[in-house]
């Protein structure tokens, strides 16, 4: 048996199940696939393909998705203008976006709907989670709110139109590479930049590159509102001059200490923070020393081929037989 140093660590899987049911809603929709009751099924066969894919990849040990309270919203009871001005939801999307907890727990996955907040709080408190447990962990969603997620036991697997396979995995060192910033310091990143899907506007001014810029150079933002209320932004002004500088770049270090002291600029950073932080205490449920509970792999093989088999996609019922059925890498060494 391998030292316990040497054994694989345990892996979870979090899936931000609305994103990859409107991405799918829209991609697949053409097929027009019911299940053997009739009920539009596309967008539910594109995620689960998708997350069987991922598992084949990835075997995990275990599997959890989060799902939208759709009743409520503490992020809109805060902000009612939070996502204004999105598209409606066609009521096919929504007719699956509702079927799709339940489909879930029948496999026995797990899944959670944290009252009155969204799948992202989940993915927050699962990185959280997998940290304090010695676990590692991959997100899977489309959504750049995770990115604040990352670390060395958290990857993002940001999918885009490529499917799992053509999609990126970021970790800390290609998040730098893509955004450069890193990734402890994202949350603020996004609270400068904005958010146009969410209705959230930035800090006037501060675009992405100044932002990325200002938290390379100076520091967390909590160091750069620090010299701002203390020492006149001079700090942070002189920082920024010297890179530019170094780098043959036009001096920014005013402009920017303006910005960041203009009426309103303070308060839009802290009300965007309030808005975008996740949730990342909420118990998962996730309990990895009893087995067969929700989300522990391997399934019910039985249980999986009659859940599957309802979307009445023969070859996904045998993918699904094989992938949820495997014990997961790590179950060899243990």
């Amino acid at each position: 048996m391998p030292a316990p140093e040497d054994r694989p660590r345990r892996l979870l899987l979090v899936v931000d199940a609305p994103s990859l049911l409107h991405r799918n809603h829209h991609a697949r929709a053409h097929t027009q696939i019911v299940d053997r009751s009739g009920r539009p099924a596309w967008a539910l066969h594109g995620m689960l393909r998708q997350i069987l894919e991922a598992i084949d990849g990835f075997a995990p040990d275990a599997v959890i998705f989060g799902l939208d309270d759709r009743t409520a919203s503490v992020r809109r009871d805060f902000y009612p203008d939070y996502k204004a001005g999105r598209t409606e939801k066609d009521a096919q999307l929504v007719e699956q976006l509702d079927r799709a907890g339940a489909m879930l727990d029948a496999l026995g996955l797990a899944t959670l709907t944290p009252p009155g907040l969204e799948a992202d709080d989940v993915s927050a408190s699962a990185a959280t989670w997998a940290g304090e447990n010695g676990w590692d962990c991959v997100i899977i969603t489309s959504d750049r709110d995770a990115f604040a997620h990352i670390s060395d036991h958290t990857q993002v697997l940001r999918l885009i139109n490529g499917g799992i396979s053509g999609s990126p995995m970021l970790n800390p060192a290609r998040l730098v590479a893509l955004y450069g910033v890193a990734a402890d310091r994202y949350l603020d990143f996004a609270a400068l930049r904005g958010d146009a899907s969410d209705n959230l506007p930035g800090v006037d001014g501060i675009g992405e590159k100044t932002a990325a810029t200002l938290l390379t150079q100076v520091g967390p933002m909590s160091t750069v509102w620090a010299d701002v209320d203390h020492n006149a932004g001079q700090a942070v002004a002189a920082t920024l001059d010297s890179w530019a500088s170094e780098n043959g770049s036009r001096r920014m270090g005013a402009t920017v200490v303006r910005r960041l002291t203009a009426a309103g600029a303070r308060e839009r950073y802290d009300f965007n923070i309030r808005v975008m932080q996740g949730h990342d205490d909420l118990d998962l449920g996730i309990t990895p020393d009893v087995p067969g509970t929700p989300g522990l792999l391997p399934l019910d093989t039985h249980q999986v081929s009659t859940v599957v088999s309802f979307l009445g996609v023969e070859a996904t019922t045998a993918l699904a037989v094989r992938v949820l059925s495997t014990d997961p890498a790590s179950a060899a060494s243990r």
